[in-house]
């Protein structure tokens, strides 16, 4: 049968927007898309769930968790950033900073999205997290098991959150150390898994099954023991 669609991951989501026909309202304002949909008529739907799955991922790891009042820092400037930092400010973030090795590229997403989004350099960082509700890595460091950015999660408050969008391996060292900070902490395959429903439906017309427990067939295929 015909290939019906695709899920695009790093680095290539900014590149896969471009390949459309037409976009969701979501994939236009951040600029990326994870997900392309082959229609019927030979043209390309593209759309981004890595936002609404991360919001997901928060909702099932760290219940409660109140975004309305929780500035958030986004450590990275790529297509899973931009995703990231559209849906968080349609969610209704306060405040939402992009921290990126080059400034320019962070310049670029908070141009682009506008709003409560906005750039820092890395000199900013730590004042940045003093203030931080919600911290994510969207960046590819630690996959793979090396070191994560080296942001300091202990300076957050109290009941702060961290997110880490690297699934291999689940337990990252970004994770770890806010773990360690006593932070409560949100995994890369609880977002890759929620991110995943949309596109589940698009492919196939229907919801994925809630009888089968998708998590732990995960776990088995990364070989990673639940955290």
């Amino acid at each position: 049968g015909a290939i019906r669609g695709l899920n695009v991951t790093i680095p290539f989501k900014e590149q896969a927007l471009a390949c459309a026909d037409r976009c969701s309202d979501l994939a236009k304002l951040a600029g990326a898309a994870n997900l392309l949909i082959f229609e019927p008529d030979a043209t390309i739907t593209a759309d981004n769930t890595d936002g609404p799955g991360l919001i997901g991922a928060i909702a099932v790891q760290a219940p409660g968790f109140d975004l309305a009042g929780s500035p958030v820092v986004i450590l990275g400037a790529g297509g899973a950033a931009r995703g990231a930092a559209a849906a968080l400010a349609l969610a209704g973030a306060p405040r939402v900073s992009i921290v990126n090795r080059t400034f320019a590229r962070a310049e670029a997403i908070a141009r682009s999205i506008g709003g409560v989004v906005d750039a820092a350099s890395e000199d900013e960082l730590d004042a940045l997290l003093s203030q931080a509700g919600l911290v994510i890595n969207a960046t590819s460091l630690g996959l793979g098991g090396g070191p994560g950015p080296a942001a300091r999660l202990e300076l957050t408050p109290a009941n702060a959150v961290v997110v880490d969008m690297v699934y291999k391996p689940l337990h990252t060292e970004f994770l770890r150390r806010a773990e360690a900070a006593g932070r409560r902490t949100v995994d890369g395959l609880e977002m890759l898994l929620r991110q995943a429903v949309p596109s589940f439906e698009a492919f196939f017309g229907v919801a994925p099954p809630t009888e089968v427990d998708v998590r732990a067939l995960a776990l088995a295929q990364l070989g990673e023991a639940d955290r």
